[in-house]
C-alpha cells in the first residue's frame, strides 16, 4: 500500500474514500463440506462441548487458554454462560458434517469495525477434531465470512511459546507481524504475544489456495493430503517465524 502526502508533506496512509465500517458478524450458521460452525447455545452445547474437551485426558488443549481447565461441568457450564450470549467474543460450535456431537468452539473476538479489523481466536479442539480438514474448514469459513463482512484485516494472536498456534496461523496464510513482549500475566505467567494478519488483499489469492486445498481430488482413498496447505501458502506470506525467544 503507498504512502500519501499532505500538504505539509509528511507522509500519510493511503486515503480510503469508499470505506464504509462492516457490520458487526451476525450469530449464523456457516456450513462446509467438512464442517459446520453454529452459534454457541448453552443450554444445548455445554455438556457435548465439556466432554468433547475433556475427553483429551492430557490436558494439553488449555495449556495456552487464559481459563481452564474446568473440574467439572458446573464449572464449565458457569464460564461457558459467562461468555455465551456476549456480542464479542462471537463463540461457535463445531461440528463434523453430519454429526449433532459438539467438537470444539472458535470464536471472533476484538471485532472493530471502524477500522475493520476483526480477529479469530478461542480455538480449543476436541481430539476427534484436532488435526482434521474439518479443523482447518471451519477456520476457512470464518475468514471466508469476516471477508465477505467487509473486514480488511484478519488476526491471529497467540502465546509466542505456543508452536502449534505459530506454525497453525502461517499454514492458513498468516503474516507474522511481530512480538509484543510481557503482554500479559495469564495463569500467573508472563506471556509475550505473537501477531500475525491476513488482510483483504491477501483475500482473493488465499481463498483460491482454499479451494484448491479442500477439493476432493486432493485427498486420496484414505483422506491423506496430495498437496499440503503450507507448501501452497508460503507464497503468500509477507513474514514468517524465523527465531522467538523463550521466557
Amino acid at each position: 500500500m503507498l504512502a500519501q502526502t499532505n500538504t505539509l508533506k509528511p507522509p500519510i496512509g493511503l486515503r480510503l474514500p469508499l470505506w464504509q465500517p462492516p457490520p458487526y458478524p451476525a450469530p449464523r450458521t456457516l456450513q462446509g463440506r467438512y464442517v459446520r460452525l453454529e452459534p454457541l447455545d448453552v443450554d444445548k452445547h455445554a455438556q457435548g462441548l465439556f466432554d468433547a474437551l475433556t475427553s483429551d485426558a492430557s490436558g494439553l488443549g488449555w495449556t495456552y487458554l487464559p481459563y481452564g481447565p474446568f473440574e467439572s461441568f458446573p464449572d464449565y457450564l458457569d464460564w461457558l454462560r459467562s461468555v455465551g450470549s456476549k456480542r464479542d467474543p462471537l463463540f461457535f460450535t463445531l461440528f463434523a458434517s453430519g454429526s449433532n456431537q459438539p467438537s470444539g468452539v472458535a470464536s471472533y473476538l476484538r471485532i472493530d469495525p471502524a477500522n475493520g479489523s476483526i480477529e479469530v481466536g478461542h480455538i480449543h479442539y476436541g481430539p476427534s477434531l484436532q488435526r482434521s480438514v474439518a479443523a482447518t474448514e471451519a477456520m476457512v469459513l470464518m475468514m471466508q465470512h469476516a471477508f465477505q463482512l467487509g473486514y480488511r484485516r484478519y488476526e491471529w494472536k497467540c502465546n509466542a511459546l505456543n508452536h502449534p498456534s505459530r506454525t497453525a496461523a502461517q499454514r492458513l496464510g498468516f503474516s507474522f507481524e511481530g512480538l509484543f513482549r510481557q503482554a500479559a500475566v495469564v495463569k500467573g505467567h508472563n506471556r509475550d504475544t505473537a501477531w500475525f494478519s491476513v488482510i483483504d488483499s491477501d483475500w482473493p489469492h488465499l481463498e483460491e489456495i482454499f479451494q484448491r486445498w479442500l477439493a476432493l481430488d486432493n485427498f486420496d482413498e484414505n483422506g491423506r493430503q496430495k498437496m499440503a496447505l503450507s507448501t501452497l501458502t508460503r507464497p503468500v506470506l509477507q513474514n514468517t517465524v524465523t527465531e522467538l525467544l523463550s521466557a
